[in-house]
């Protein structure tokens, strides 16, 4: 066999989808945990500078966030490990498939540890998509302040009291109603607009909204993928196994 063909034969044993969904999972997650990491820092930044003056009104917000940034850290390691291992694990099942080894043979525990791929990045897939809804929220709260201070710039801001356009957060939860001042109204709240915390919170939560949606898609390819997988060993389990893929 010439080297050409060697390789067009190697080539034929790459499980493609496998490896489009690792290198979009990769892609997702580090976007999703970079940006947000830094989107977060910058929002707690903001409430403490502009809406609550008092550390004692947001020492619970800021431990959440803090959390959430250990969080990111693990969801990083966990997924850059479970990616290799399901490219790993594609591998292993094309190369069933195209025969790339004579003689292959699959084993009880194959199949169950493939049965365990598909079950885990089933449930994954359903977390996701919660962890993609909820990175929609800051975008949707940091959208509402970003165009009500475009409402401030308008010509119609004109025709009222420019301090009577405010932004409360107090209304969403994030801090208690009792925290100082909780509202920015008029100048104040076009300034905050204009800060470089404010913009790139609000860019870098619309990137790790992204990143997480591209983990969504990536998470469903794996689906398929390892479903396919475990159907192949199945199939290769089988006494009367004589039907070539």
């Amino acid at each position: 066999m010439g080297c050409f063909e060697c390789c067009i034969k190697c080539l034929g044993g790459v499980p493609y989808a496998s490896l489009v969904a690792t290198i979009l999972c990769f892609c997702g997650v580090a976007l999703f945990c970079g940006c947000g990491h830094v989107a977060l820092t910058g929002t707690l930044t903001i409430l403490e500078n502009h809406f609550s003056k008092i550390t004692a009104d947001h020492a619970m917000l800021t431990d959440i966030i803090q959390l959430m940034q250990y969080v990111i850290y693990g969801i990083a390691s966990f997924f850059f490990l479970y990616g290799i291992i399901l490219l790993a694990e594609g591998f292993y099942t094309t190369s069933a498939v195209k025969e790339l080894h004579s003689e292959f043979k699959t084993t009880v525990c194959g199949r169950c540890i493939s049965g365990m791929f598909v079950f885990l990045t089933y449930i994954l897939g359903i977390a996701w998509l919660g962890v993609f809804g909820f990175s929609a929220v800051p975008v949707f709260l940091f959208y509402n302040m970003w165009s009500t201070c475009a409402a401030l710039r308008s010509p119609m801001a004109n025709l009222t009291s420019i301090d009577s356009i405010c932004v409360d957060v107090r209304q969403y939860g994030i801090i208690p109603w009792n925290a100082t001042p909780g509202k920015a109204c008029g100048s104040t709240l076009g300034d905050i607009c204009n800060t470089s915390e404010f913009y790139l919170s609000y860019h870098l939560y619309i990137v790790a909204c992204a990143g997480a949606g591209a983990t969504v898609i990536a998470l469903l390819i794996y689906m398929m993928a390892t479903t396919y997988n475990f159907a192949v060993l199945k199939f290769k389990s089988r006494e009367d196994c004589c039907t070539k893929f």
